[in-house]
């Protein structure tokens, strides 16, 4: 397990005798227990660290972080920054820090928590969660599109994401949506890693993207985590488009990668440091952050991939459009065709 080297030392005091950490009053410090994989996922735990960066440059607040290594090690570490009592906040990031949190939070009332990318119902707890299906929407919407004007193989597309859970749902929800919302006849096929790494298991995301260009899907979207650098080498040895998440995954490949959906787990981070620096945590309730308050977007920038600039203002009328209120995207898949009865493009 990597640790960042302000959280060695203090376990280390807490070790030699129970150490009470002076702070002044104007003091905020954050810990951060990230996702399996750690730093370097060019993802979502990247993202998660550059907030808290930012907070620590901009706010002055610090920060300490561990990676650990599997879910296992969510509870105990939780368990030892709360018993520290030196945090502000303790951030837990992703789906599967539910458990571990539901159990820990309780049993330190006192300490404030949060949890990223999951919503939990507790006094001591703020949730933050995104939009996804916003920004899935528009990169649906930008293939849809281009298989329309420029890929003439066939009208499918492809989706891979790391598990079949409602998290992810949203992910597939809005892409369809976006894509059969502009191109009623496209099919999006649907495949999901599972496993026990799904989130960093390249090998089996590449066999899945390779499965579906032979199925037709020259546009492949991504919501894996580690696991979408195997789409991505999909795309490169077989020479079609990729669709990048949560990051500008667009340089990894730019010759191959048209697009990223952007989900801002970086703003939530730095919203979590602000209010905890503010003293305005809002726990027990769960903030929702989605395109119109920056939450979620989608960039093209870094991409060498042609795209013709009338699909790019289609699709940025459509992202005004979901900020205005006129277009609201289905957040499950099952509510999809409900969505196209009732909404056409213009």
């Amino acid at each position: 397990m990597k640790v960042r080297k302000g959280f060695v030392v203090l376990l280390s005091l807490l070790l030699l005798g129970g150490i009470v950490f002076a702070q002044s009053s104007s003091s905020t410090r954050v810990g951060c227990i990230l996702g399996v994989g750690g730093l370097g996922d060019l993802s979502f735990n990247d993202l998660v660290y550059a907030g808290l960066q930012k907070a620590q440059k901009e706010l002055g607040i610090q920060f300490d972080y561990v990676e650990p290594q599997s879910i296992s090690d969510f509870e105990t570490y939780l368990r030892k920054m709360a018993s520290m009592k030196t945090y502000s906040v303790i951030i837990s990031v992703g789906y599967d820090q539910v458990d571990p949190l539901s159990k820990v939070a309780p049993q330190f009332p006192n300490q404030k928590f949060a949890l990223i990318d999951e919503s939990l119902q507790l006094p001591n707890v703020v949730s933050y969660v995104s939009k996804e299906e916003e920004g899935s929407f528009l990169v649906g919407a930008l293939a849809g599109l281009m298989k329309k004007t420029t890929l003439t193989k066939s009208n499918a597309l492809g989706f891979v994401a790391a598990l079949d859970i409602p998290l992810l749902d949203k992910f597939y929800a809005g892409y369809e949506a976006g894509a059969r919302y502009v191109n009623p006849s496209v099919k999006v096929i649907a495949n999901y890693i599972g496993g026990n790494a799904p989130f960093s298991d390249i090998t089996t995301a590449k066999e899945i993207a390779l499965k579906q260009y032979s199925q037709g899907a020259d546009i492949i979207y991504h919501a894996a985590g580690g696991s979408g650098l195997g789409v991505f080498q999909a795309a490169k040895e077989k020479n079609f488009y990729a669709i990048g998440v949560n990051s500008n995954q667009n340089s990894i490949d730019p010759n191959h990668i048209i697009a990223s959906m952007l989900k801002r787990v970086d703003t939530a981070a730095y919203k979590i440091a602000a209010a905890a620096k503010q003293g305005n945590l809002q726990v027990g309730k769960t903030v929702v952050l989605g395109l119109v308050d920056g939450g979620i977007d989608y960039t093209v920038e870094g991409s060498k991939v042609t795209v013709d600039p009338k699909i790019l203002k289609a699709v940025n009328d459509i992202k005004q459009q979901i900020i205005d209120g006129k277009i609201v995207v289905p957040d499950e898949h099952s509510k999809v065709e409900a969505f196209l009865k009732a909404n056409t493009y213009k």
